[in-house]
């Protein structure tokens, strides 16, 4: 069973920092196959129970049966991070002693020919983590004016070469509307320079441009923002905050967000990685980047 197979990233880290023995409230508000929030409930005691939201509803499902012998310590919640104090408030709790949360794309999302979120498998362009959403990456790449689309992937990317893709892009859909990973992908390939196209070193000319829109669609840079705000607030004192990211721009914002509010203490200087073992064991977690921080008694 693929929750069975699943290997939660930094786990042993997360568990170090946010220290859940004797907790009672723990939030794991991006749920995933549930590996996270089950290492959570063992290590917290009997009297823990935990509160678990996803965007995903075949993310709940498994965890839902991954963690069934905790029976009803767990309520688990369709829902965005980003809208951590209403789950918290439809469960009737006030504070929180633990949240987690982990940023990365499931690996059964990546694989998932039908959410296009890959260019390494056929299909349509969607990217739509959460069903409730409405755009999607083809509504992107086929509507969007040339400038724009090109900041968007330059901003949310880190892609050097966004306007050259963003021309390719504007240029192909003249002819017939993107619709298909593949296509998509030749295109940005197309726009490289020569040297790019070649080089066997390095990531694939389109991981960036993918990267953007997948966030675009999904609007994860909002909710990260809407999640650090609501953070201070939703702890108990002495609380703690765990958020694995896995890109800069993620990083940025939970370092920043940490250090610059007054009612957290940093647990992590610098953030924290996976060792040799792990990154062996688990090549997702070579990008996986680990920041705590802790809530101050007024």
């Amino acid at each position: 069973m693929e929750s069975a197979a699943h290997v939660p990233v930094l786990l042993q880290e997360v568990l170090g920092l946010v220290a859940p023995a004797g907790r009672k409230v723990l939030v794991d508000c991006t749920v995933g196959l549930g590996g996270h929030s089950e290492a959570l409930l063992e290590a917290a005691g009997p009297d823990a129970f935990l509160i678990g939201s996803d965007v995903d509803e075949s993310n709940l499902l498994s965890a839902k049966k991954r963690l069934e012998r905790f029976g009803p310590r767990v309520r688990l919640f369709q829902a965005n991070f980003a809208e951590l104090d209403q789950v918290l408030a439809e469960a009737q709790v006030a504070a929180a002693d633990v949240v987690l949360a982990d940023l990365g794309v499931a690996s059964s999302q990546l694989d998932d020919p039908g959410r296009g979120l890959s260019f390494s498998v056929e299909g349509p362009l969607d990217m739509r983590l959460d069903p409730r959403l409405t755009r999607t990456a083809g509504d992107i790449v086929n509507t969007t004016e040339e400038s724009q689309l090109a900041n968007l992937i330059y901003e949310l990317g880190e892609e050097r070469y966004s306007r050259r893709i963003a021309r390719a892009i504007v240029a192909a859909r003249r002819s017939e509307a993107i619709r298909a990973t593949g296509r998509l992908a030749d295109i940005i390939m197309s726009a490289m320079p020569g040297a790019v196209r070649r080089s066997r070193l390095g990531v694939h000319p389109a991981t960036r441009t993918f990267q953007a829109l997948r966030l675009a669609v999904n609007d994860e840079m909002g909710s990260l923002d809407r999640l650090l705000e609501l953070l201070p607030r939703l702890l108990s004192h002495g609380g703690r905050a765990a958020i694995i990211s896995f890109h800069s721009l993620e990083d940025r914002r939970v370092k920043d967000a940490f250090r610059m509010d007054q009612r957290l203490r940093m647990l992590t200087r610098k953030p924290v990685c996976a060792e040799e073992t792990e990154l062996v064991q688990n090549p997702r977690s070579r990008s996986a980047k680990l920041r705590a921080a802790e809530r101050r008694a007024d």
